[in-house]
């Protein structure tokens, strides 16, 4: 038996503002393990930071700001965005470092790689920061002692990713990596060898760097000349889904190669709704924003997070045809 996929390709509109709502309901009655017995800190106080490995200017990432800065006006508090100019591990890593020595009242940070950023984080955790993982950190946020991690599991992501893939008949799927060093790729990845392996199929690795954009698109044709047997591209972000797209138009099998993506933007689920792609994940990045900031405050105002600390699921769930024209609109407005 496979992993259970959580069910969330339902309708989203209902979803999300019931996810807010019930995270917040939470937040207000669960206990965390945690009591200082100091007396919580008024709002317009509060000092919180929100660290990613995304600049705020990247087209994820902005969406991401978005709910960040949604939710600190929604709760009349100040959010500090930080993130390094490009994915640098090191840099984020300093960049934690810095903010567990200003001692905010509340830290946000994203954990692609627990490896480098697992010391600042102790760090952070030890001079008694108040720490939440957002996006990326499923698999490292209670190792360190965090408290909570809100995002889908990443792993699960890729097998439900393969699961779809497998079921229109792909047999040999290639995984295109955007962003060398973040572990969170490499699990999406490894989940959709394990649910293609499930059917007798298989997956290759390649490693892109969009940034060269005609570079990336020649490895991507590259790869597919030379094993004829790939029948299907799975993009792991906006990024690798613009040069995976042009390597298939370049090609002429732009819609007769089986083709999904991470991650939703405009021209993607364009060519969702256009057939040319069948699904795009959602794990609905606003929500990460937003969430992270309400479970903070309700955190510090409350000394309560869900559960007592648990995974909050914003995903994975597909963008189909059938439902793609609904989430454009949503998508140029920085909300999906």
């Amino acid at each position: 038996m496979g992993p259970r996929i959580p069910q969330l390709h339902v309708n989203l509109f209902r979803v999300v503002p019931l996810l807010l709502l019930g995270a917040a309901a939470m937040a207000a009655i669960a206990c965390s393990d945690s009591d200082t017995g100091s007396v919580s800190p008024k709002r317009g106080d509060m000092s919180l930071v929100f660290i990613s490995h995304g600049p705020a200017s990247d087209p994820f990432w902005s969406i991401v700001a978005n709910g960040v800065e949604d939710a600190a006006d929604d709760l009349g508090v100040e959010v500090d965005y930080r993130a390094p100019d490009s994915f640098d591990m090191t840099k984020m890593s300093q960049l934690i470092a810095t903010a567990a020595d200003e001692r905010p009242s509340g830290l946000m940070v994203t954990i692609p790689d627990r490896a480098v950023l697992a010391g600042s984080l102790r760090a952070a955790v030890a001079a008694d920061v108040p720490v939440l993982s957002v996006n990326a950190g499923d698999d490292a946020w209670q190792e360190l002692g965090l408290l909570g991690h809100i995002g889908q599991t990443e792993y699960e992501a890729g097998f439900a990713a393969g699961q779809q893939l497998a079921g229109d008949g792909a047999r040999k799927v290639l995984c295109v990596i955007h962003e060398a060093g973040n572990v969170s790729l490499d699990t999406r990845c490894r989940g959709l060898n394990d649910a293609v392996g499930r059917l007798r199929g298989s997956s290759q690795v390649l490693g892109v760097n969009p940034a060269n954009a005609d570079s990336a698109r020649q490895a991507i044709v590259e790869a597919l000349s030379a094993d004829p047997s790939i029948d299907a591209v799975l993009a792991l972000g906006p990024a690798g889904a613009t040069v995976v797209a042009d390597a298939l138009e370049s090609t002429g099998r732009l819609g007769s190669m089986r083709f999904g993506t991470f991650d939703l933007e405009p021209h993607s689920l364009e060519l969702v709704r256009e057939g040319d792609m069948l699904f795009a994940i959602d794990q609905q990045p606003y929500m990460q924003g937003y969430l992270a900031v309400t479970l903070m405050v309700k955190y510090l105002e409350t000394g309560a997070v869900p559960g007592g600390g648990q995974i909050i699921r914003t995903g994975p769930a597909f963008v189909t045809q059938e439902d793609a024209e609904a989430v454009i609109r949503l998508a140029q407005e920085k909300l999906r």
